[in-house]
C-alpha cells in the first residue's frame, strides 16, 4: 500500500502538579498516511485487502515507535485512525483489526490486553485522541491515558492516517486505586 508520509510525535512529561517524576512519562505516536484504494468507490462488502495491507504498515510504524521510546520500553499502547472525506470510517477500522494489533504487541515485547482504539472521518488539520491502556491488563487504572495527535496536512480526501501510540508508564501522580501494575497476573488481559 502506498505511504505518502510518516511522522513521529514524542511527548515527555517530567512533572505534574508541581511534583517531579521519578521517571518521565514518554508517549510516542507514529502515523502512516496512506492512499485509500476504496476512496470514492461504490460500497464494498469485502474489506479484506485493507486488513491484509495493515500488517506491513503496523510492523513498520510500531518498529519506528519503539525506536522513539528509547531508552524506555513500552508498557501501554493504543491505536487510532482517520479516514479522509472520500472514504468510510469502516475503511480505517478494517486496517486496525487484530492483525494490525498483533504487530503492535510484538513490537512491544508482547501484551495480553486488547488495544484501545478510536477512529473517525476528518479533513486535514484535525486532532485525534488515541486512548492508552496497560498492555497486559486493562484494569490497571494508573495507565488509563491518551495522546492527542494533530494531523496538519492529512488525511486528504482519498487517504487514511494509521496511528500507533505507546507509553513507558502510567500517568504521573496516579492515585485512584485499583489494580497496580506490579500486581498484574497476565492471565486474561484484564488483571
Amino acid at each position: 500500500m502506498q505511504i505518502r508520509k510518516l511522522f513521529t510525535q514524542v511527548e515527555e512529561i517530567r512533572s505534574e502538579a508541581g511534583q517531579p517524576a521519578d521517571e518521565p512519562l514518554r508517549k510516542v505516536a507514529v502515523v502512516a498516511v496512506i492512499k485509500n484504494p476504496l476512496a470514492g468507490q461504490p460500497y464494498a462488502d469485502d474489506l479484506g485487502e485493507l486488513t491484509e495491507a495493515s500488517v506491513a504498515i503496523g510492523r513498520e510504524i510500531s518498529a519506528l515507535a519503539q525506536e522513539a521510546m528509547k531508552p524506555y520500553r513500552a508498557v501501554s499502547y493504543g491505536k487510532g485512525g482517520v479516514v479522509g472525506t472520500a472514504g468510510e470510517q469502516e475503511h480505517v477500522v478494517a486496517m486496525l483489526t487484530t492483525v494490525y494489533g498483533n504487530e503492535m504487541r510484538e513490537a512491544a515485547g508482547g501484551g495480553k490486553a486488547w488495544i484501545s482504539s478510536f477512529t473517525k472521518r476528518a479533513a486535514p488539520g484535525s486532532v485525534i485522541e488515541v486512548p492508552l491502556a496497560h498492555k497486559d491488563a486493562l484494569y490497571v487504572r494508573s495507565h488509563y491515558d491518551g495522546m492527542s495527535i494533530m494531523l496538519s496536512d492529512a488525511p486528504l480526501p482519498d487517504e487514511m492516517a494509521l496511528i500507533c501510540v505507546y507509553a513507558n508508564r502510567g500517568r504521573l501522580n496516579a492515585r485512584v486505586g485499583g489494580l497496580a501494575a506490579d500486581e498484574i497476573t497476565g492471565e486474561d488481559g484484564l488483571v
